[in-house]
């Protein structure tokens, strides 16, 4: 059984930090990409940063610069650190691995909330 347990998230002021963590375990398979989505309300889940292979990164436009996936291979964890945090970062960020065989793999959704 996959089971991909996210932490991290919470309310913060604008301007503000979050780190959010994730943590994978199961028989997943061999990794191809970890990442994190996030949905607003009303809105779709968009991909907010990715590490694939191992090693390359990949963010959304909307936070590069301000937000940074890492990856602790020995554990299986993934992490986002986010700074600088805007009302529109306000969503459920969901944890997602993929593994060689094209299978997703989600977390239950951690909400993160920015106010002014």
């Amino acid at each position: 059984q996959v089971q991909l347990v996210e932490s991290g998230g919470g309310s913060v002021q604008a301007g503000g930090s979050l780190r959010l963590s994730c943590v994978a375990s199961g028989s997943i398979g061999s990794i191809d990409r970890m990442g994190w989505y996030r949905q607003a309300p009303g809105k779709q889940r968009e991909l907010v940063a990715a590490i694939i292979s191992g090693s390359i990164t990949s963010y959304a436009a909307s936070v590069k610069g301000r937000f940074t996936i890492s990856r602790d291979n020995a554990e299986n964890t993934i992490y986002l650190q986010m700074n600088s945090l805007k009302l529109e970062d306000t969503a459920v960020y969901y944890c997602n691995v993929r593994n060689t065989r094209t299978i997703n793999y989600w977390g239950q959704g951690t909400q993160v909330t920015v106010s002014s």
